[in-house]
């Protein structure tokens, strides 16, 4: 796991500082490492992660393509292992995201309906940290839809997941 979970984590930690380009740049060299190495694990990993990017890029259409590729490659033996490893479960973030990216391409019922199967799984994976992030990732696109019932449940959902297990 070594080989990909560095490139992951630098394209992660890039990202987050809002370099884009160059955590892009990391994307293309693990998903390029992990057809060399014909890695499923890499290649998940390398396809969420440039999806999550290339989204707040604004280059939605290509980040559709990604996420949806994350999810096809969807093995819930190696991906349950994954979780220990990157510390989120990949198909609650790749679901997440592509309802985001969805929205923002003007698909706002598959959007939706993709959040919306989103928290049962995360709920079934007992995973705390993952179903906060799905439950976060998807405030935004409920936000951004203006259902604030919805928003305001998601919401009690999400603090109630935090306020348990202190994040």
């Amino acid at each position: 796991f070594e080989f990909i979970q560095i490139p992951y984590g630098q394209s992660r930690y890039y990202a987050h500082r809002g370099e884009l380009d160059l955590a892009h740049s990391l994307d293309e060299d693990l998903l390029r490492l992990s057809r060399e190495r014909n890695d499923s694990v890499g290649l998940i990993l390398g396809h969420l992660s440039s999806g999550v990017n290339l989204m707040f890029a604004g280059r939605f259409t290509e980040a559709r393509l990604h996420l949806e590729e994350a999810l096809s490659r969807y093995d819930p033996v190696s991906q349950l292992l994954l979780v220990r490893h990157v510390g989120v479960h990949p198909h609650v973030f790749a679901q997440a995201y592509l309802g985001n990216a969805l929205f923002c391409l003007g698909f706002s019922d598959q959007a939706l309906a993709r959040n919306s199967a989103n928290i049962p799984e995360a709920k079934r994976l007992a995973h705390p940290p993952s179903l906060a992030g799905g439950l976060a990732i998807g405030l935004r696109l409920l936000s951004l839809v203006g259902d604030d019932a919805a928003l305001d449940e998601w919401v009690r959902q999400l603090t109630a997941v935090a306020t348990e297990h202190g994040f």
